[in-house]
């Protein structure tokens, strides 16, 4: 298991989850299921129980450093990456990804996002060892495809090709990005697409000889720093390697274009809780469908299939009204009806337009 690597990305803001999530406690330090423990510190114990704490690293944004260690005080300054600026996904991967290797040049490295929603733990375990050793045997590039239950516009998918039938592993066809309804309904129809879990196991040496092959620039950045890593001069580095770092997708970068992409189907209950109807589906509910998280001093009067999170000392009261998203966070109320959450992206640019980043 020495060899074995997990890197937990917890650098994005979740604004869809706005106003509970804002810029400096974004959702993956939230508690949204009331149950105590934070989706990044889940996220953390589900793979302690996999690979060795010592060899789990998690890249966040500088601001959030504080949060980050208050909530994990176990993990070393060294395991943590703080990035300067927000690049998506391909920078902080190759960063994470030479750091590793410079510190074990035979590592097999699992890249997970930090706010995911998984119910069977256990067949979830099993996927990511099973996915770990293949890595460990073969040159691929693997990621974990989600058997899709439903047409799902929120999702990206991946198609993959039949090949042998005792072959778990699938060879991936195509990436395609959030579809229309249409479009989805025609994926699941065919049967041979996947939701895109986001999830990526594969060894160093294999995602670093790719990202040489099709981001070369990018790869060159940190392959000429790799001497700063797991140094005193490391931070240094990095305020300036991230300022020639294109703001790119490891999807984009790597793996659509690749030949050595491999997707393992799996079904452990998953969620990546991307949008608050995505939670709302997920959590238990009342017999109106009526939901409260993580207060439970909300009273529903002839209300129907409302959701409500508010700090639980506040005291909440409905009375007639159906179909409502209620969330509350400092000095921000936010009321919508459940069937317009995607109009949350236009509110949240007119609110920095005209309010700056006050109630972001």
């Amino acid at each position: 298991m020495k060899n074995n690597f997990v890197v937990i990305m917890a650098g994005g803001i979740g604004s869809r989850f706005w106003p509970v999530s804002k810029s400096l406690y974004p959702k993956q330090f939230l508690d949204l299921f009331g149950t105590g423990k934070s989706l990044i510190q889940s996220t953390y114990q589900r793979f302690s129980e996999i690979v060795p704490t010592e060899n789990i690293f998690i890249i966040t944004h500088e601001s959030h450093l504080e949060i980050l260690k208050e909530q994990l005080p176990l993990v070393s300054d060294n395991q943590i990456l703080a990035e300067p600026i927000m690049r998506n996904t391909a920078p902080c991967i190759t960063y994470a990804c030479h750091k590793i290797k410079s510190i074990n040049p035979e590592a097999v490295i699992v890249v997970s996002p930090s706010d995911h929603l998984i119910l069977d733990e256990k067949n979830f375990e099993e996927s990511i060892v099973k996915a770990l050793n293949t890595a460990t045997e073969e040159d691929r590039l693997i990621t974990l495809g989600i058997r899709p239950s439903r047409p799902d516009t929120g999702y990206g998918y991946i198609q993959y090709l039949d090949g042998k039938a005792k072959e778990e592993f699938k060879k991936v066809k195509t990436f395609t990005e959030k579809p229309n309804l249409e479009l989805a309904k025609t994926f699941i129809q065919s049967g041979d697409f996947l939701w895109n879990s986001g999830i990526f196991i594969w060894s160093a040496n294999s995602i670093i000889k790719a990202l040489g092959k099709y981001v070369y620039e990018l790869n060159e950045i940190f392959s000429e720093g790799e001497r700063y890593l797991n140094s005193d001069t490391e931070k240094q580095f990095i305020a300036l390697a991230y300022q020639r770092c294109p703001n790119i997708s490891i999807d984009f970068a790597v793996m659509e274009k690749a030949d050595n992409v491999y997707v393992l189907p799996v079904t452990f209950g998953w969620s990546d809780l991307g949008t608050w109807g995505s939670l709302y589906d997920l959590a238990d509910k009342d017999f109106s469908g009526n939901l409260s998280i993580p207060s439970k001093n909300v009273m529903f009067y002839d209300s129907k299939n409302c959701m409500v999170s508010v700090k639980e000392e506040k005291l909440v009261v409905l009375q007639g009204v159906d179909n409502l998203i209620i969330a509350e966070s400092d000095n921000v109320l936010l009321i919508i009806p459940r069937d317009q959450e995607h109009n949350l992206k236009q509110i949240l640019t007119d609110v920095k337009l005209k309010h700056g980043s006050k109630y972001l």
